[in-house]
């Protein structure tokens, strides 16, 4: 039985739906009841409903599984802590390989939740947990929240400078080296960065847009401001809504740089690129 934390969200479930493929039983740590429908949806056949704060549900949670996969919630000012409990727990039940969903230059410490999963590697570290560390530069499925206003105004926002260049990733192929990591122990004291591309700026990510789309699709800067007044009508907290200003003025500043190559070696395969992204969403959403 191999458990993976944080399922409920759509990493989560991804990585699910790829173990599944392999023929893996799955099962799935949900916070809510109505998650459990969709991870089994997603192919776990197992589910446990708790908080991962929670010492006796992260305790049943890890009963009898071989292999975990943690996923933390996401830009959560407890990160540490959790990681320290769930660590705690899969030591305590004989966990074999321990795979952590980091993040792609956890070195970062302007960045908060950055900085927080970098901690937690420290933790694993000292743990004597046989493990593997993942660390994903961003989805380019993030930029699906703006689906609507890519194609139907041909405008693609970001909340830093169109000249900002970030390393994307697909989260399917994410998911698929997720799953080959978990299954294979000999990755045990590994550490991979998942990236899929070189960096891109905003300009190119809307370029790549115009040509999948067919039609024009520009690139603007949305305002700090513009971008807070929005989450917090959303209900975003002041933890996240901090954490998430100090990342975009990060990227503003730096960028987000990977290579591809490490991925490239994982999957057997090249990653997915952007512009394939791009054509296998526009089938799929039209």
């Amino acid at each position: 039985m191999i458990l993976v934390s944080g399922a409920g969200g759509k990493t989560g479930r991804a990585i699910i739906r790829a173990l599944a493929a392999k023929g893996e039983a799955v099962r799935a740590f949900v916070r809510r009841e109505e998650h459990v429908s969709v991870v089994k949806a997603s192919g776990a056949r197992e589910a446990v409903v708790g908080d991962v704060r929670d010492g006796e549900a992260l305790s049943r949670a890890m009963d009898g599984a071989r292999a975990a996969y943690h996923i933390c919630p996401n830009v959560d000012p407890e990160e540490e802590r959790i990681g320290e409990l769930v660590i705690g727990a899969a030591r305590a039940a004989g966990v074999q390989h321990f795979v952590f969903h980091s993040v792609l230059h956890p070195q970062a410490e302007a960045m908060p939740h950055h900085w927080s999963k970098l901690r937690v590697e420290e933790l694993l570290f000292e743990s004597g947990l046989p493990c593997a560390i993942l660390q994903p530069t961003a989805y380019m499925q993030n930029i699906l929240a703006g689906w609507e206003s890519i194609t139907q105004r041909g405008v693609f926002t970001a909340p830093y400078p169109a000249e900002t260049r970030l390393s994307l990733v697909d989260l399917h192929d994410v998911a698929e080296a997720a799953a080959i990591v978990l299954t294979d122990p000999t990755h045990a004291g590994a550490t991979y960065e998942l990236v899929g591309t070189p960096p891109m700026s905003q300009t190119e990510v809307a370029a790549s847009l115009s040509r999948g789309l067919g039609r024009a699709v520009r690139a603007e800067s949305e305002s700090i401001q513009s971008w807070e007044q929005r989450s917090r009508a959303a209900g975003l907290g002041e933890y996240q809504i901090d954490t998430l200003i100090k990342m975009f003025r990060y990227y503003e500043r730096h960028g987000l740089h990977g290579n591809p190559n490490t991925l490239r070696w994982l999957l057997a395969r090249p990653p997915t690129t952007f512009d394939q992204f791009v054509e296998q969403t526009r089938v799929e959403l039209k």
